[in-house]
């Protein structure tokens, strides 16, 4: 039986329900596509991207109370979470932000009570759900508050391409933190947990019996023996000898600037970066617009496009939006689950 994915369609103003409505529709055959959004707006869009698209609402209440309908490949199943205001592509709305934050409510709900297997997540615009009175840091963040999740890892992934003659996995110890903040939130407990948190998730949720992680350091040539910094001494090394001394297959701290080379990264699973703009600029460099966001750690699985709402995008019409990370987005989240399953 193929695999149902529930996909959030994500700020209705940018390109996300039409990258989830073309995506859905090309993969229909190879999983089973479930929708979350507003059914209305949706079918309204879906004519607009072609009429062969067929759409199937049902409501949150129905769903509790019958669980998901049987639904062929010939249409695709949408919960419908209604919208509040008009969409305009393009523009932002505050009032449509609880009804976007809902859409993940529900989705996290259709995975709890077995009514789809995985999440995708189309990227949604945190200023909207901020901007309607709720405090919004992120998707990531989110899913771990309610899962009760103590610790998350961002990983981005990618196939093998032009730029990149191997898959690649890049994790983060930190996120979204300003740069001056990120050496003081790398401390042994929470870089020990991040390896623990990819080591177990890239052999439940990946198969690898015994992945291999490299680690970066966090200053210019690992800190060169400390003179350029103590965190690979006092912090990173520690960590990776202790995660050794648990069995993990971990090796580091390496330079950034020379890790990521082929000769370095082919028998490598996963390089865990110290900050954002350490590790991701490399893989997006390889694979914009055909990677992937997975979110690590949370008792259930979630990827995401490698990109934004693209507003000024949407705003010029459909047709214009490219699919690609929303494809791989999807059958990535399909093969971890039937990994996981397994």
């Amino acid at each position: 039986m193929s695999k149902r994915i529930a996909i959030t369609v994500g700020e209705p103003a940018g390109i996300g329900p039409e990258i989830s409505l073309r995506a859905a529709w090309q993969l229909r055959n190879e999983i089973r596509p479930v929708l979350i959004g507003d059914a209305a707006y949706l079918a309204m869009l879906a004519g607009e991207i072609d009429p062969v698209i067929k759409l199937m609402g049902v409501s949150l209440e129905a769903l509790r109370h019958s669980g998901l309908p049987g639904c062929g490949t010939d249409q695709i199943t949408v919960i419908d979470c209604p919208l509040t205001a008009h969409v305009v592509a393009g523009q932002l709305d505050a009032r449509n932000g609880r009804a976007v934050l809902h859409t993940l409510d529900v989705a996290i709900e259709s995975v709890q009570q077995g009514w789809c297997d995985a999440i995708v997540t189309a990227p949604l615009q945190k200023s909207t759900i901020n901007d309607a009175g709720v405090p919004f840091s992120g998707h990531t963040e989110y899913f771990a508050e309610k899962t009760n999740t103590a610790q998350v890892v961002m990983m981005l992934a990618c196939e093998a391409s032009a730029h990149l003659p191997q898959a690649l996995r890049v994790a983060l110890a930190t996120t979204h933190l300003p740069l001056k903040d990120v050496a003081a939130a790398i401390n042994f407990d929470h870089l020990l947990a991040t390896v623990q948190i990819i080591d177990h998730d890239l052999r439940d949720k990946f198969g690898l019996p015994r992945p291999r992680i490299l680690v970066t350091g966090l200053n210019p040539h690992a800190g060169e023996n400390g003179y350029l910094g103590r965190e690979e001494i006092d912090v990173i090394s520690p960590v990776i000898q202790h995660a050794q001394s648990l069995g993990m297959d971990v090796q580091g701290p390496y330079p950034a600037d020379t890790l990521f080379q082929q000769k370095y990264l082919q028998d490598a699973d996963c390089v865990l970066a110290m900050y954002h703009d350490q590790g991701l600029p490399v893989l997006k460099h390889a694979s914009f617009g055909m990677g992937v966001n997975i979110t690590l750690g949370l008792p259930l699985i979630r990827t995401s496009v490698d990109h934004g709402t693209a507003l000024d995008l949407a705003a010029l019409g459909v047709g214009r939006a490219e699919v690609g990370s929303m494809l791989v987005a999807i059958r990535v989240a399909a093969k971890m689950a039937q990994t996981s399953a397994a």
